[in-house]
């Protein structure tokens, strides 16, 4: 498995030592270690030198003051990754200005407080480290000047405070990234979410007006046929014919949003044009409503946008609906006015007063929206004669 760096770095104020050292990517399994190796090879090389300090240790001394540092430091190392890293750094530090074996836990320890503190504290840190350097080099013998020593130290904990900052940033940057990817993960899950219900509404709304409309003309032809029996078997016959032919398109019409739901795709039938309010009035008719029908003709390739048409097909549809199942038998005008930038869409008929109502019916309710979604208006009232449906729909 390929290490998390992400998690090398806690989020901003979380110093707990289940980030810090028990976490994934834990340090422990390499720093510890390394931080053993590395103080028994500068004890080992300090105690080799069997130097001494004129006037104040001798060499056995020095030794054992040596060897108390490296264990005081060795016992500090694993709490570099406690919940108060920062003065584990500078007791390691004092340590520093003592003896040399303290060095690579207290460098250690400025590298640890860079990657996970800001730069402020960092540099406090650090200029704590060079202060202690220079203090062991005035009282301990150093293979280098003062003031060389001085230099280098400057030099070494000028990097780390360097290597901390580019990780910290490392790891802030890879966060945002991780972060990033997951908001938009979730972003486009809910945008396919909505876009896929606002499709099914779609579907829906397409689905209710024409079942609607052919489960009308379905009730107006068995109803025409219960109230006449004693017609001629002709009228019957064609009739019977109607209401067969009509119950196979609605069923096929079933058939398709059942499907369309199923497989989650939006393959419609063409939306219907300008063209097509002929055969939906014809179809009215032969279920005996008397509908006067004013319909310019023009040419195909000169029409409204198919939304538009499709929009003014509704209207119509609902209309005619409308007037079937509320005023049966009434007389309906239909008229529809192509302008140079709108189309004009009326619907009325001469039934009776229909009672009010609390709220508009669903079908009433998903035209207008449709209606209103193309910058245009719908208005369903009463007229002084019977029930008005209008609408007017721009499209240039």
């Amino acid at each position: 498995m390929t290490r998390d760096d992400s998690q090398d770095c806690p989020p901003d104020g979380d110093t707990s030592a289940g980030r810090r050292g028990l976490g994934r990517g834990s340090p422990w399994p390499v720093a510890v270690p390394a931080m053993v190796v590395l103080t028994a090879v500068m004890v080992w090389a300090v105690l080799a030198q069997r130097s001494a300090v004129p006037g104040l240790l001798g060499p056995d001394q020095l030794t054992v003051l040596d060897s108390v540092v490296a264990v005081i430091a060795l016992a500090l190392v694993p709490f570099l990754w406690s919940r108060h890293p920062v003065a584990v750094v500078l007791g390691l530090t004092v340590l520093a200005a003592v003896s040399p074996v303290a060095t690579p836990a207290a460098t250690a320890g400025t590298l640890q407080v860079a990657r996970w503190f800001p730069l402020r504290t960092a540099v406090l840190v650090a200029v704590a480290g060079v202060g202690a350097h220079a203090v062991q080099a005035l009282w301990r013998p150093a293979a280098l000047p003062w003031g060389w020593w001085l230099l280098c130290d400057v030099a070494v904990h000028a990097a780390l405070l360097g290597w901390g900052a580019f990780w910290q940033a490392r790891a802030q940057v890879l966060r945002d990234l991780r972060e990033r990817a997951r908001r938009a993960e979730t972003d486009r899950g809910k945008a396919l979410t909505e876009a896929r219900a606002a499709e099914r509404n779609r579907i829906a709304a397409e689905m209710h007006d024409a079942l609607g409309h052919r489960l009308s003309l379905l009730a107006a032809t068995a109803g025409a046929v219960e109230f006449r029996p004693d017609a001629p078997p002709e009228q019957l016959a064609a009739a019977a014919g109607r209401v067969r032919t009509g119950a196979a398109d609605a069923l096929e019409d079933l058939r398709q949003l059942v499907r369309l739901l199923r497989d989650g795709s939006d393959r419609l039938a063409p939306p219907p044009t300008l063209a097509d309010i002929r055969g939906l009035v014809d179809a009215a008719r032969s279920v005996g409503t008397s509908i006067d029908l004013d319909l310019p003709d023009g040419p195909a390739d000169d029409g409204p946008p198919p939304a538009v048409a499709t929009a003014a097909y509704r209207v119509v549809q609902e209309g005619l609906t409308n007037a079937r199942r509320h005023a049966p038998g009434a007389a309906v005008r239909v008229a529809v006015t192509t302008r140079a930038d709108e189309v004009v869409v009326t619907v009325a008929d001469d039934g009776p007063a229909r009672p009010e109502s609390g709220t508009p019916g669903t079908g009433l309710v998903g035209l207008r929206e449709r209606v209103e979604l193309l910058g245009g208006t719908l208005d369903a009232s009463r007229s002084p004669t019977g029930f008005l449906l209008g609408a007017r729909i721009p499209w240039r």
